[in-house]
């Protein structure tokens, strides 16, 4: 078990559509354990996609910690059934655009099917704090990034100041 590297942009990694996992067995396990280490040492993320830590597999790894009870949800080869046409609005943060949140617009409800680490079909209706994190997540396996879904200036105003950011942790390291 291990904390991997979380890549951030400008990484091209992170623009290359996953694909689907077909063998259930101990690598992915180690795949998936090895997410987990890294979503938890993250220390602020609720969920993790494979493509974040350059691996092409469709693998997401979600823990709301909500209440401070740890509820790991495993989610491989996941397909939107539905999306509800009521939308909601809400801020959204990624591991893999550090220190930068947006609003962006989300289905409220979605239906979505998927495979647990077993090999085993799950399919659910989900809202709230979930739903938002599985369709940002499987934005991951697409190679979409929530400021994707910005206007080209709000993007461009991010890339200026995740440059900023990096410059002055370069600056700090030197020091």
């Amino acid at each position: 078990m291990a904390a991997l590297k979380i890549l951030t942009i400008p990484d091209p990694r992170l623009k290359h559509k996953s694909t689907e996992v077909k063998n259930f067995d101990s690598n992915l396990r180690k795949i998936v354990r090895d997410m987990y280490d890294t979503l938890y040492s993250s220390g602020n993320g609720i969920g993790l996609a494979a493509p974040q830590v350059g691996i092409t597999m469709r693998i997401i790894v979600i823990d709301l910690n909500e209440d401070n009870i740890s509820k790991p949800i495993t989610v491989i080869n996941p397909k939107i059934i539905n999306l509800s046409e009521e939308k909601f609005v809400n801020e959204e943060g990624c591991l893999s655009v550090p220190e930068y949140y947006a609003e962006v617009e989300r289905s409220k409800i979605i239906e979505v099917e998927w495979f647990n680490e077993a090999g085993e079909k799950e399919r659910k209706k989900i809202d709230g704090l979930l739903s938002i994190c599985i369709q940002h997540e499987i934005d991951h396996l697409n190679g979409v990034l929530f400021i994707d879904h910005l206007s080209k200036l709000k993007r461009k105003l991010v890339f200026d100041r995740l440059k900023k950011i990096k410059k002055k942790n370069e600056r700090l390291s030197k020091d």
